[in-house]
């Protein structure tokens, strides 16, 4: 590759950052409230570290869910934005604040039906008892969480990342001081344990939720969008079309959500130890994931906007330079948790425990070990996922749902549960098979944008010749 073609990419990177940085800080932010979680809950014991990740693992799969479907907001309102039509927009954001409410309210109930599932998982007894009076409230929590996202996904359809960077700011610093004071019993407030690090969680989302809507309610660009709402009159047309988009979205991003909970679950199955590990590995690699994550909702953006403005060639461009930032910014977090794989997990948990020594070495040990696959899994997963967000943004979402499937479920946990349970690779077994699914995901996602961005520029090239004729 020639300089000169280089740079048609790389002039792109300063807008694309600008673009994601609020993004990325922001899903850093969801991550962080997990982060801090397991920073305090960790100096409780390795049981208590290993029930916050068995409860979160039931949220985990539900918020995939929930966010993935809010996605389905962005293009539409991208797409509206680009043609300069406002009312197709508020009626996006309008349907979609139905639907994502309905959803949170269902997933709600249906963690609460799954409880039992948890003593009938092989985990240890000791970190289900745990686990579950944690896992009621933070399932109560997706709630406000996923209408945030209604928000958050029609804010950055109109290109203005930065609000639900600003709420989910708010949010980590209330979950951070309730964190201290309820799990500690810090300044008077009752101690807790790791029920007081859900509530952290809990109130914080709330707090998200009305921020959020007061921040742009107080903005004129976003005044006729968020107010005026008359939800009695609700369009099967438009619910019809967010719900087609949505659903395999959000099975996208439960396929692959469900792998890692698949490997806490397998983890648990070697023990509270190994699920420890597991989690802090995870907690670490969630972090770099969510700079893919805003990256991957530039893209969709970006991708909305050529869509609605029917200039394909310049889409894809655009898109590829995205993917090419995000392969340099991963090679680089690659690094860094190779130089970092044996320091990391002592952040996690109190290594001058004298009662805890023995079980905390294993940890740092075993973690050590799965950070070495982290960082190899960096790049793939990264591209995979903003691969995933321009395709999103073309409103290509069925056969995309399909490629996630095969690659995580029929490639990636297989290899998972039989390297983790039927060999001496056990922990690091487990994330081979993670590495090798999301490997998987993206060569078969990026052959596919290939392929569709291709057939549209030929078909608008031959459109013009056509009416030039």
């Amino acid at each position: 590759m020639s300089i000169f073609n280089l740079k048609r990419y790389t002039k792109e990177f300063a807008y694309n950052l600008k673009l994601s940085y609020p993004v990325i800080l922001g899903m850093l932010g969801h991550t962080f409230v997990a982060f801090a979680d397991n920073i305090m809950v960790g100096q409780l014991g390795t049981a208590e570290l290993a029930a916050v990740s068995l409860g979160n693992s039931f949220v985990f799969i539900a918020m995939s869910l929930g966010i993935g479907f809010s996605t389905a907001i962005t293009p539409l309102v991208a797409e509206a934005d680009g043609a300069g039509n406002k009312a197709d927009g508020k009626s996006a954001l309008k349907h979609g604040l139905v639907l994502c409410t309905i959803l949170g309210l269902s997933l709600f109930g249906i963690i609460l039906l799954c409880k039992p599932l948890m003593h009938m998982m092989q985990q240890p007894p000791e970190v289900v008892e745990l686990a579950i009076p944690y896992l009621e409230l933070v399932a109560f929590s997706l709630v406000p969480l996923i209408i945030f996202q209604a928000f958050k996904q029609f804010s950055e359809g109109l290109s203005q990342t930065k609000y639900p960077m600003y709420a989910t700011i708010i949010a980590n610093v209330v979950n951070i001081v309730l964190n201290y004071f309820l799990i500690f019993g810090s300044f008077g407030f009752p101690k807790l344990g790791i029920v007081g690090a859900a509530i952290g969680t809990l109130v914080s989302r709330i707090i998200m939720v009305f921020y959020i809507w007061f921040l742009l309610k107080q903005k004129k660009k976003f005044q006729d969008y968020v107010t005026g709402f008359n939800f009695k009159k609700i369009e099967k047309k438009v619910m019809q079309k967010i719900i087609n988009l949505g659903f395999p979205s959000a099975l996208q991003m439960f396929f692959e959500v469900a792998i890692f909970t698949a490997a806490i679950w397998l983890s648990g199955v070697l023990g509270k130890n190994a699920q420890a590990a597991n989690q802090i590995a995870l907690n670490l690699s969630s972090m770099t994931f969510m700079v893919g994550m805003g990256l991957s909702v530039a893209a969709m953006v970006r991708v909305g906007n050529q869509k609605g403005l029917q200039n394909f060639t310049e889409l894809r461009r655009i898109a590829q330079s995205i993917v090419f930032l995000t392969f340099l910014l991963e090679v680089v977090f690659a690094a860094l948790f190779l130089v970092g794989r044996e320091w990391l997990p002592t952040i996690y948990l109190d290594v001058d425990d004298v009662a805890n020594q023995i079980d905390n070495a294993e940890v740092i040990v075993l973690a050590a070990k799965l950070l070495l696959m982290a960082a190899i899994f960096q790049i793939s997963d990264g591209i995979q996922v903003v691969v995933l967000g321009a395709l999103r943004g073309l409103q290509d979402v069925k056969i995309p749902t399909l490629i996630t499937f095969i690659a995580y479920w029929l490639i990636g946990f297989p290899v998972s549960y039989y390297l983790g349970l039927y060999t001496e690779y056990k922990s690091t077994g487990i994330w081979i098979g993670l590495l090798l699914g999301l490997s998987a995901s993206a060569v078969m996602l990026y052959i596919r944008f290939n392929y569709l961005t291709n057939r549209l520029i030929l078909k608008s090239t031959t459109s013009k010749a056509k009416k030039k004729k």
